[in-house]
């Protein structure tokens, strides 16, 4: 009998079709988000959830009163919307897909430093609401990244993928703070404070994970410390940047832009950070390409496919 296995919403087709040649798949057809009832109903009734970021997996889905599903191989690098310590007090497996996201991420990175480095969140807006009165000299003026120093928050596969990108195409010099000194640094020059490089950068772009150590880890004060011509950058998890303070220091004039891919409480976007017009605002594109989103599928099943054949997994995270 072949494992039964539910996929929380849809997946590009190729992995689709992977999945079901070899498993008794159930889809998310209509690919809305499942409540959380469903998920507890979902554990009595599968071998396997497949859930992604867009889906809370409390203890109160994964403590269901007899539970069948064994694994929990989650669609996406980023596991905070899973209770791992009830998934181990369940004697649950879970896995991830990183590594496959990295190059995605990265561009998008760029892309959010060009469009608030240039406003051209500003102009498109302007041009679609027929505004825009013709070509003039001070209109929408923006700064060049070429010679400007980039500050990396975190120095992990993604941070490292942006600055190759940031350097190579935009000259850029790189920074970076971590908990620990990178031992080959590539060429990039460490601070040993997150204050530090803030005060260093003219882009600071985020590459950590989410949790309480890194909750709010932006804030006014940190913000503060930023040149007011500065840019800050976030396609790591929404939870790192206290929006409310962001949305001050853009109106505020503390910092000249930002650019977000990610936030606290998606879908649901901070009402403030939606009047900034300095604001760039992208929603979770970060590994949206067919490439990347196939490949993070395929790393699902490679994951599903060692557990049902009792192989080592790829991935585990718990």
């Amino acid at each position: 009998m072949k494992p039964k296995i539910l996929v929380s919403r849809r997946w590009p087709q190729a992995v689709e079709a992977r999945l079901s040649a070899r498993y008794d798949v159930t889809l998310n057809e209509t690919d809305t988000p499942l409540a959380l009832d469903q998920l507890r109903a979902a554990m009595t009734q599968y071998d396997a959830l497949c859930p992604t970021v867009s889906d809370k997996v409390p203890a109160e889905v994964l403590s269901a009163p007899g539970a069948r599903v064994r694994i929990i191989a989650n669609y996406g690098a980023g596991y905070e919307h899973i209770d791992l310590d009830a998934a181990k007090g369940a004697g649950l497996i879970v896995t991830n897909t990183p590594d496959v996201l990295t190059d995605a991420t990265a561009e998008l990175a760029l892309l959010l430093m060009l469009m608030a480095a240039r406003r051209a969140g500003e102009g498109e807006r302007e041009l679609r609401a027929g505004e825009w009165s013709g070509w003039r000299p001070t209109h929408l003026l923006g700064q060049s990244l070429a010679g400007k120093t980039l500050g990396l928050v975190g120095y992990g596969r993604i941070a490292r993928a942006t600055a190759e990108r940031a350097r190579a195409a935009l000259g850029m010099r790189i920074a970076y703070h971590s908990r620990r000194r990178a031992e080959d640094e590539d060429g990039a020059v460490y601070y040993d404070s997150l204050e530090a490089l803030a005060e260093a950068s003219d882009v600071l772009s985020l590459h950590t994970p989410g949790g309480p150590q890194t909750h709010h880890l932006i804030d006014a004060a940190l913000l503060k410390r930023m040149k007011p011509s500065a840019i800050l950058i976030n396609t790591a998890r929404g939870s790192v940047v206290n929006e409310d303070d962001l949305a001050q220091a853009l109106s505020g004039g503390v910092i000249a832009g930002a650019g977000l891919d990610v936030y606290q409480g998606e879908p649901a976007i901070n009402p403030a950070l939606l009047t900034a017009p300095n604001l760039v605002l992208l929603p979770h594109l970060g590994s949206a390409t067919l490439e990347t989103r196939t490949a993070m599928g395929m790393r699902v099943a490679d994951n599903l496919d060692r557990f049902f054949d009792g192989e080592p997994l790829l991935d585990r995270v718990a």
